[in-house]
């Protein structure tokens, strides 16, 4: 009898267990259950408070002359992105948005930034994003690829003279911290990465545990097992504090301290593991995806230092 009371209750574990996973894995995963409001709730920033700012730069931005492109992911995927060429177009900024953002949504903002510093900006839909196609989502650890693809195409645009920086925010920020590991053309001077996560699988344990109130586990071990089996990568194969081991290219990270979606914590531990030149910028205050806009001033100044020696 005890057997059979035990075996039930075993049984239940794995019922709700797998139905949790299954929910958590639809909700995060899958484009079409992927929501950019959940993820702003989750993200806790207020950015009502930017809102004029981001309307009259959104304005100006787009009266900038600029075309629709488009490539092909190595995995046969059409891929879009928005290019707003400066001058001769040769220096070039790659920007990738953050997860359930989309390529004009992040850099707004900055526009402002990277215009008056004459740089033609490339700003590519991630897979599963915006109007590049894709059904899974890939937290930089598919996006890396994708990356190098759109250095190539810009490459072939600008002339092999050209200078690429990319700057990333959020799981664009891990996205070039991954793609800063391959085999980069010359071309690519500098990285930014702003806010970004270690792996899918240390930020997931992070958003359960401390906004949910859930344990990880099994929900990230099943998730990852139907991950590996949907998308073709695993939810810690690629993680941004063992890649950037590998990068020899500058890099300027820059985090809120009072980011508790992505905690800066993690801005540390990949820091700590870089072995490329470096320099760090801790924004006080700041929440996630927030530091530009709470010390712009101290945000230009690191771009303006970093640039100055990558990008001369």
């Amino acid at each position: 009898m005890k057997k059979l009371k035990l075996a039930a209750v075993l049984g239940l574990f794995t019922v709700i267990s797998a139905g949790e996973s299954a929910y958590f894995y639809k909700r995060t995963m899958k484009r079409s259950r992927a929501k950019v409001e959940r993820t702003m709730k989750m993200a806790g920033t207020d950015w009502s408070q930017y809102a004029t700012m981001l309307q009259t730069r959104k304005k100006n931005f787009l009266k900038q002359p600029h075309k629709d492109v488009y490539i092909q992911s190595k995995d046969n995927l059409k891929l879009h992105a928005a290019f707003f060429p400066q001058g001769d177009k040769k220096r070039v900024v790659i920007a990738f948005h953050g997860y359930t953002s989309q390529c004009m949504s992040d850099y707004i903002g900055l526009s402002d930034y990277y215009m008056k510093n004459g740089y033609s900006m490339l700003l590519p839909d991630a897979r599963a994003h915006g109007q590049s196609e894709g059904e899974y989502v890939g937290f930089g650890c598919l996006d890396r690829w994708d990356a190098l693809e759109w250095i190539r195409w810009a490459i072939r645009e600008c002339g092999p003279d050209v200078k690429i920086l990319l700057h990333g925010t959020s799981m664009g920020g891990a996205t070039v911290l991954m793609t800063s590991a391959l085999n980069m053309p010359s071309q690519v001077k500098g990285v930014v990465s702003d806010c970004a996560f270690t792996s899918p699988k240390e930020v997931f344990t992070h958003v359960l545990h401390n906004m949910y109130h859930l344990p990880a586990f099994p929900v990230i071990q099943l998730s990852d097992i139907v991950n590996k089996r949907n998308a073709g990568y695993g939810m810690d194969e690629c993680n941004a504090a063992r890649e950037i081991k590998k990068t020899r290219i500058p890099v300027l990270m820059i985090h809120g301290d009072a980011d508790t979606f992505v905690p800066v914590r993690m801005c540390h531990e990949i820091y700590n593991n870089c072995i490329a030149p470096k320099k760090k910028l801790i924004v006080k205050g700041a929440s996630h995806a927030e530091s530009y806009y709470k010390d712009t001033a101290a945000y230009e100044e690191a771009l303006d230092v970093f640039t100055k020696g990558v990008m001369a």
